[in-house]
C-alpha cells in the first residue's frame, strides 16, 4: 500500500478509516527506556471506541527495566491521530504510537519515554517559558554487509564488514574486486559507484514519506559505509515519533537489501 493513510481526528474517525482502507490489523507501539520501539497487533474486529480509549493491556515485567511480576500490568493508550500505514506489513496494517499507563491510577508512566515528552511539552507552556520548542534530530549510521558478535565461555568480540570498507582493496570477490569505494575519511559526497548505497538511501527516505515523516535528503556520509537522511524539524513529540519511523524504516528497507 503506497498511498498516505489519511489525517485522523478521532477515534470515531479512525475507526471509518480503518473500515475505507479495508485494514486488517492494528499495530499498538510504545518506547522503552532503551529507545527501542514494541509492538502488539490486533485485528480490527476486536477493535471498538471503548478499547481505544480504555487501552491495552500488557505484561510490564516483560519490557526492560519496567516492572517487577507482582506488578506486571500496564495500559497502553493509543494515540490515534498518529495512525500511519505500516509499509512492509504483509497483511494491511495501520501503526499507532501509544503512551504507557499506570492501571489503578491511570497516571502515566515515568518510564515511558512518550510520556515524558508529553510532560515536558506541557511544562514548558504552563510555566510561560514557551509556546512551543522545534527539535531537528540528525540521524546517522552505517549499512553493513556481514556483522558477526561472539560472546562465548573464552572471548568476546565482533566483526563487521562491507564492500565499501577500505580494508577490502585486497579481497578476491566472485564477481572481481571493481575497487569502487572511498578512502579512510573519503566518503563525504562521493558519486557512484564510489557512493554504492545511494537507492537504498533514496528507498528508505521514500517509504519514510509513505509513512507521514516529513522527508528533505540524503548523502552518503565521511566513513565508508555511513549514510545520512534527512527530515525534517517539528515540535519534541513529533519529531520522537518521527525519529521511531525513521529507526522503522531504516532496519527493514536493510533487512529487505540483505543488509
Amino acid at each position: 500500500m503506497t498511498e498516505l493513510f489519511p489525517k485522523i481526528k478521532n477515534i470515531a474517525d479512525f475507526l471509518k478509516v480503518l473500515d475505507e482502507f479495508d485494514i486488517q490489523y492494528v499495530d499498538f507501539n510504545f518506547t522503552d527506556m532503551r529507545g527501542k520501539w514494541q509492538h502488539t497487533a490486533q485485528h480490527t474486529d476486536s477493535l471498538d471506541k471503548d478499547l481505544l480509549e480504555n487501552g491495552i493491556f500488557i505484561d510490564g515485567s516483560s519490557i526492560a527495566g519496567w516492572k517487577a511480576i507482582n506488578e506486571s500490568d500496564m495500559l497502553l493508550v493509543p494515540d490515534v491521530t498518529t495512525a500511519c500505514i505500516d509499509p512492509f506489513a504483509v497483511q494491511p496494517t495501520v501503526k499507532v504510537f501509544c503512551t504507557v499507563a499506570e492501571p489503578k491510577t491511570g497516571d502515566s508512566y515515568h518510564r515511558c519515554p512518550r510520556s515524558i515528552a508529553i510532560a515536558a511539552e506541557a511544562y514548558l507552556k504552563s510555566t510561560g517559558i514557551a509556546d512551543i520548542a522545534y527539535f531537528g534530530p540528525e540521524a546517522e549510521f552505517f549499512v553493513f554487509d556481514d556483522v558477526r558478535i561472539h560472546t562465548d565461555m573464552n572471548h568476546v568480540g565482533y566483526r563487521v564488514d562491507s564492500a565499501e570498507g577500505p580494508y577490502n582493496r585486497g579481497t578476491a570477490y566472485d564477481s572481481g574486486n571493481m575497487g569502487h569505494r572511498p578512502g579512510v575519511k573519503g566518503g563525504y559526497f562521493p558519486e557512484a559507484p564510489v557512493d554504492s548505497l545511494s537507492d537504498i538511501r533514496a528507498e528508505m527516505l521514500s517509504v519514510m514519506k509513505q509513512m507521514g515523516v516529513p522527508v528533505e535528503k540524503h548523502h552518503h556520509e565521511v566513513a565508508p559505509s555511513q549514510c545520512e537522511l534527512g527530515i525534517l524539524y517539528a515540535s519534541l513529540v513529533e519529531s520522537a515519533d518521527n525519529i521511531q519511523r525513521y529507526k522503522h524504516v531504516v532496519h527493514n528497507v536493510a533487512h529487505a537489501y540483505g543488509k
